[in-house]
């Protein structure tokens, strides 16, 4: 049964802290659910979106892709707009990686707006969360992280005309990593 409007980032967040109970960051410490609370935080206080929806789907954004949720448990316990915006961040991993990336990008560029500023905040939230990896030079993770964010906003540019959120969402991704250098 869906949640009220009103209880709905609730539920998705005790759903998510459930999800990923056994999960950690790459840093090996810090639980996995705590980057979906920074993601859902980051689209309130940073992009100032209060929609319900889109901070349900940030909380519950990884569920599908890092868990063993599916799409229909997503449609059960949050309808289908949080199912839906769920899905659409969820990467193809039957896919080979160059196919599941291009599918990927493709996917976003059809999604609703919601799903683009969750990508935003997700890709904010992982550039400044850059754990340190001894096979990966801090250089290159910066410059991955960067690309990720370049990315999140290409998906999103056309939607950032029409809706505020979105718009707010790519100048604080922007700002982020250097003013006007994601765009091109």
């Amino acid at each position: 049964m869906k949640p009220s409007p009103e209880r709905l980032w609730q539920d998705a967040s005790a759903f998510a802290s459930r999800a990923h109970r056994h999960h950690l960051r790459k840093d090996g410490r810090t639980p996995y659910a705590s980057h979906c609370f920074r993601v859902a935080l980051t689209l309130r206080h940073v992009f100032a979106c209060e929609d319900e929806t889109a901070l349900a789907i940030a909380l519950l954004h990884d569920t599908i892709e890092d868990t063993n949720t599916d799409y229909d448990d997503l449609l059960a316990n949050f309808g289908p707009e949080v199912a839906d915006g769920v899905a659409a961040l969820t990467k193809n991993k039957s896919l080979p990686e160059f196919a599941r990336e291009e599918e990927y990008d493709q996917r976003l560029a059809r999604a609703d707006w919601r799903s683009l500023v969750v990508k935003l905040a997700d890709a904010f939230d992982n550039f400044c969360d850059q754990f340190e990896s001894p096979s990966v030079s801090p250089e290159q993770r910066r410059r991955d992280a960067e690309s990720k964010c370049r990315r999140a906003i290409r998906a999103a540019i056309p939607h950032a005309e029409h809706v505020p959120e979105v718009a707010r969402a790519i100048a604080a991704v922007e700002e982020l990593v250097g003013v006007g250098r994601l765009r091109g």
